[in-house]
C-alpha cells in the first residue's frame, strides 16, 4: 500500500472510529448482536475483535475456555507509565500476576481480613450517614455518587494507607473522581493506536499522552505516602499499623515473595482506581433507580423497618437477612453491570466457541450490557424488578457462577474485590434508605428524570444524581 492509499484508507478509519465514538460502544455492539447473533466477528483494522453477547457462549469464554482466554488484549493506553507491565488487570497469567492475585486474596480480600476490618468499614458508613444528616439540617442536596465515592475512598484509604484521603465536604474527593474517572475514559475510548499498530508512536488521538498524566499524578500522592512509612519504619518507636502497605513492605523486607515498589505502586493504583469508582457508580445507579420506582424504595424500606429497626445502620451480619434489598443490588448490576463490556480477553490458540472459530490472537469482548438486558434471558429485560431474584428458583449470583450476571466477570481473572463489594454495597445502600426518607431534587420529576449513560471503562450517569434526603 502506497503513501496515499496508506492516507485514505486511514482517514477513512477515522471517520468509522467516529461514529463508533459517538454511539457508545455497548450499545452499538447490542445492536450489532440482535441483528447478526449473539457472536459476532468485527474486523477494526488489525485486530480482529469478537463479540459474545448470551449467557451460555460467555459461559464458555470465562469457564470452559478459561485458559484460552485467561490474557488480555493491552490498549496502548494502558502502557501509559509502564502500567501494563505491573497491573493486576493486565499483566498475563504469569508467576508475577499469580504472585500479585495472592496477595489480594490473602491480604485484602480474604473472610479473615475482611470480617477483622468490619469495624472499620461501619464507621465509614456513619459517617456517610453523619454527612447525609448534616446536610438535611441544611435543607441541601446530596450527590450520591459524590458521597459513595468518598466513602469508598475512605475505605479503601484506611484499609490500604490508614489515612483518610479526603471527608464528605472536601475538594479532594471530588478531584479524586475526576481523575479517576477521566483515566476509565480514556482507557475504554476506541484508539486508533489499538487497531493499527503503526500508529502507537504517533499516539493520534493524545490518548496515552494524558494518561500518562493521569497516572503520574495519581501514583505521586501514593508514591510520597509510601515514602512517609518507610521513614516511620526506621524509627524504633514505629509501631505497625498492620495495614496493606505494611504488609506489603513486611513482605519486600523479608524477601518472602516476588514483589518490588513499583508494583506496590502500581497495585495500589488498581484498587484505588477500580475499587472506588465502580462501587461508587453502582450506589449511584441503586439510587436513582429506586427514586424513579418509589414502590420498590418502599419495600425495601418497609423489609429494613421489620428486620433491623427503622433508622438503624445496616450490618453485615444483617444482610443475609433482608433477600430484597440483596435483589436490589443485583437487580441494578443486571440493568447497569458498572464495566459493561468487561476488560478484554485475548485468544491464546484457536478455539472453536458457538460453531464458529475464534482465532488464535482474536481480542474477545463480553458484553455484560447486552447480556443482562437479553429478551430470551430476562422477562421484561428494560423494566427494573427485583423480584425476579426472589425464591429459591430464581437464585442467581454474581460471583461468576451465573452467566446471565456477569459485572464482574467470571474465571480466574475475576475481580478480585467482589468479596468487599458483596459486604459493602448492601450495608450503604440499606443505611441511606433506613436512615432517611429521599426525593429528587426541585424541579426534577420522575417523568424527566435523566437516566442517560456516560460511557467509560464504567458506566456512570451523564448528570450526577441529586437527591433531597428527609427524616425517615
Amino acid at each position: 500500500m502506497d503513501f496515499l492509499n496508506c492516507i485514505i484508507y486511514l482517514c477513512f478509519a477515522w471517520i468509522t472510529f467516529q461514529a463508533f465514538l459517538e454511539t457508545k460502544p455497548h450499545l452499538y455492539l447490542t445492536k450489532l448482536s440482535q441483528r447478526y447473533g449473539p457472536l459476532i466477528s468485527l474486523q477494526l483494522g488489525q485486530l480482529t475483535t469478537v463479540v459474545i453477547s448470551s449467557p451460555t457462549l460467555a459461559k464458555e469464554i470465562l469457564r470452559t475456555h478459561d485458559h484460552v482466554f485467561s490474557n488480555r488484549t493491552i490498549p496502548d493506553a494502558a502502557h501509559a507509565c509502564k502500567h501494563s507491565e505491573y497491573s493486576l488487570g493486565w499483566l498475563p497469567v504469569s508467576a508475577r500476576w499469580r504472585n500479585l492475585r495472592t496477595i489480594c486474596n490473602l491480604q485484602l480480600f480474604s473472610p479473615k481480613v475482611l470480617d477483622a476490618n468490619q469495624a472499620n468499614r461501619r464507621v465509614k458508613v456513619q459517617k456517610l450517614i453523619d454527612g447525609v444528616n448534616e446536610s438535611m439540617k441544611a435543607g441541601e442536596a446530596i450527590d450520591i455518587g459524590r458521597a459513595a465515592f468518598t466513602t469508598t475512598l475512605n475505605l479503601m484509604s484506611q484499609t490500604i494507607l490508614s489515612v483518610d484521603l479526603a471527608d464528605q465536604s472536601s475538594e479532594m474527593a471530588g478531584e479524586f473522581k475526576k481523575t479517576v474517572w477521566s483515566m476509565m475514559e480514556e482507557i475504554a475510548k476506541p484508539n486508533l493506536a489499538d487497531y493499527f499498530p503503526l500508529l502507537r508512536k504517533v499516539d493520534p488521538q493524545g490518548i496515552r499522552r494524558r494518561m500518562t498524566y493521569y497516572f503520574q499524578k495519581t501514583i505521586l500522592i501514593f508514591d510520597r505516602m509510601i515514602q512517609q512509612r518507610l521513614e516511620s519504619r526506621k524509627g524504633n518507636s514505629y509501631v505497625t499499623t498492620n495495614d496493606m502497605l505494611d504488609t506489603l513492605l513486611n513482605i519486600i523486607e523479608d524477601k518472602r515473595e516476588d514483589i518490588n515498589m513499583p508494583e506496590i505502586q502500581h497495585l495500589i493504583l488498581d484498587l484505588f482506581g477500580a475499587g472506588t469508582d465502580t462501587s461508587s457508580t453502582t450506589m449511584e445507579w441503586a439510587m436513582a433507580e429506586l427514586l424513579r420506582n418509589p414502590k420498590v424504595l418502599s419495600k425495601a424500606q418497609a423489609e429494613l423497618e421489620r428486620v433491623i429497626g427503622k433508622g438503624k445502620l445496616v450490618e453485615e451480619s444483617d444482610i443475609a437477612q433482608l433477600p430484597y434489598l440483596k435483589a436490589i443490588i443485583k437487580e441494578t448490576f443486571r440493568v447497569h453491570p458498572t464495566v459493561p463490556l468487561l476488560l478484554p480477553r485475548k485468544a491464546a490458540a484457536d478455539v472453536e466457541i458457538g460453531g464458529y472459530i475464534v482465532p488464535k490472537g482474536a481480542q474477545v469482548l463480553i458484553n455484560a450490557w447486552a447480556i443482562g438486558r437479553d429478551p430470551n434471558t430476562w422477562d421484561n429485560p428494560n423494566l427494573f424488578r427485583p423480584e425476579r431474584f426472589l425464591g429459591l428458583e430464581n437464585e442467581i449470583d454474581f460471583t461468576g457462577r451465573n452467566f446471565e450476571l456477569i459485572p464482574f466477570g467470571g474465571g480466574r481473572r475475576i475481580c478480585p474485590g467482589l468479596p468487599l463489594a458483596k459486604r459493602m454495597l448492601p450495608s450503604m445502600l440499606g443505611s441511606l434508605i433506613n436512615c432517611f426518607d429521599w426525593k429528587l431534587e426541585n424541579g426534577v420529576v420522575l417523568e424527566t428524570m435523566n437516566m442517560k449513560e456516560k460511557f467509560g471503562l464504567s458506566l456512570q450517569m451523564a448528570q450526577p444524581l441529586r437527591a433531597v434526603p428527609n427524616k425517615s
